[in-house]
């Protein structure tokens, strides 16, 4: 039964709401690329810079957030980056332009920036550690939801209204949320000041651009491998100077605080990043997948698809009530056993493979992966203080948009490796058995590695061992 107090709940439902508006566009625009490019009378590829610039802005204003969150508070920035993220979704529809349409992208990016980070912070403000593992997972929904749903609520608006509409269905869900943040957030005292660290804000938006776009070059089958290891590895050098930079001066951008956190460290670097990463291919495998392997249509793909979806739905019920029965190491180990299994398993389908089993192992798949978004997002804030809250919430909003980027390159990276292996030239089944085998055995060791985790790791969040304490 839910622990949550009405309030809480409905500022966790309000921070949902806002993220799921923020995924979905950004999963919708990528099915109405050829239309946009069309519309600007440019090709394809130049529109994806679109796209490009949109994360770029992100990854670099994210550790802006948390501090300006600290300086005039979470419910000003909140307020604010949903009202931008609007009206440059506006602009984006009404780009009659690539150069208007990449600058409105831009801004809007700087915008999702702001309302990842600070949306956590809110609920993190507000929920107590008894509340916080079913407001979390309130808040976890939208990321499993969006990506499945938008590229087929995408591909239809586009085919029968515009792809204009991608970008205005944007502004109702957030004038709505605007109506709502006065009426749910008080507009809690701004955190100690501290001066703006320059040096490291350069440091890390340079580092964080510079890996994602290695990372989304090494993604382009037909570019350079030199430049984007070139590029990859300068970006990481740069985040590397950064997290030495705020090891050393005394009011970093980004404190490190909460890594001195076990349960933090697990959730956001160990295990947690790696299991993220691998189901991040996922969404991006699948669709390829069905479409080239099986030879089926995009609807009939996207129709298989849901089930995936209807898999991390249907987990939100369950989740909460098993972590107070097992607590988060048990969980987190034989549920992302289960889930490597349901990743192995796709290897073990065929175009003759009947639909019902194909439906069940998806509703496999997407269930584990739902538990474990939702264990994962709810241990790493489990027993980090108050102080290390604002500073955890950007971190972790780093790490999703890394995670992300990560998981595209190496399902590309390994299905064309597989490619290369068997000396095609088109993506066979096997290739993409061979990558479900890959990623299936690098989930089951990021799986294991929870072991390290002790027994009531968590347990103030989860209850789980707190009423056997005084027996113990």
């Amino acid at each position: 039964m839910s622990t949550l107090h009405p309030h809480t709940r409905h500022v966790a439902l309000l921070v949902a709401m806002v993220f799921f508006m923020q995924l979905l566009n950004s999963s919708m625009v990528l099915t109405s690329l050829p239309q946009i490019a069309e519309a600007f009378g440019v090709a394809p590829l130049d529109v994806s810079l679109g796209v490009a610039i949109y994360t770029i802005a992100m990854a670099t204003f994210v550790p802006f957030a948390g501090w300006l969150a600290d300086q005039i508070g979470a419910r000003r920035v909140f307020g604010t980056a949903i009202l931008i993220f609007c009206a440059t979704s506006i602009a984006c529809g009404l780009s009659q332009s690539l150069t208007a349409f990449v600058v409105a992208r831009a801004l809007q990016g700087i915008a999702s920036a702001m309302i990842t980070p600070v949306g956590r912070i809110v609920v993190l403000n507000k929920a107590s550690k008894s509340e916080l593992l079913d407001a979390t997972a309130l808040v976890t929904w939208p990321a499993l939801f969006a990506p499945v749903i938008g590229p087929v609520l995408g591909g239809a608006i586009t085919t029968y209204a515009s792809w204009r509409w991608n970008f205005f269905i944007n502004v109702p869900i957030g004038l709505l949320a605007l109506v709502i943040v006065p009426r749910l957030l008080s507009n809690d005292p701004p955190a100690t000041r501290r001066r703006f660290d320059i040096p490291g804000f350069l440091l890390i938006g340079g580092g964080l651009c510079g890996t994602l776009i290695g990372l989304q070059l090494f993604a382009t089958l037909d570019g350079d491998p030199l430049i984007a290891t070139g590029v990859t590895l300068t970006g990481a050098a740069l985040c590397a100077l950064a997290i030495r930079h705020f090891h050393r001066t005394p009011a970093p951008l980004l404190g490190i605080g909460p890594f001195a956190t076990a349960t933090f460290r697990h959730a956001a670097i160990h295990g947690g990043l790696a299991f993220r990463t691998i189901t991040a291919a996922m969404p991006f495998l699948l669709p390829l997948y069905f479409q080239i392997a099986f030879g089926l249509s995009p609807v009939a793909a996207g129709s298989l698809i849901l089930v995936y979806f209807l898999g991390n739905l249907g987990m939100k019920a369950v989740t909460s009530p098993l972590l107070r029965r097992f607590g988060f190491r048990t969980v987190l180990v034989l549920n992302g056993i289960v889930g490597s299994a349901s990743i192995a398993g796709c290897a073990l389908l065929s175009p003759v493979t009947p639909s019902p089993l194909v439906m069940a192992v998806l509703l496999l798949a997407g269930l584990t992966r739902s538990m474990q978004f939702t264990a994962l997002n709810t241990l790493a804030f489990a027993d980090i203080g108050p102080e290390h809250r604002s500073a955890g919430a950007t971190w972790m909003a780093l790490l999703q948009q890394v995670s992300m980027s990560m998981g595209i390159v190496i399902g590309t990276a390994v299905i064309e490796t597989a490619r290369l292996l068997h000396g095609g030239n088109q993506l066979s089944l096997a290739d993409f058995h061979l990558t479900f085998v890959v990623l299936a055995v690098v989930a089951l060791v990021a799986s294991l590695s929870f072991q390290r985790l002790s027994l009531t790791a968590g347990s103030d969040v989860s209850g789980h061992g707190v009423k056997a304490a005084p027996n113990a």
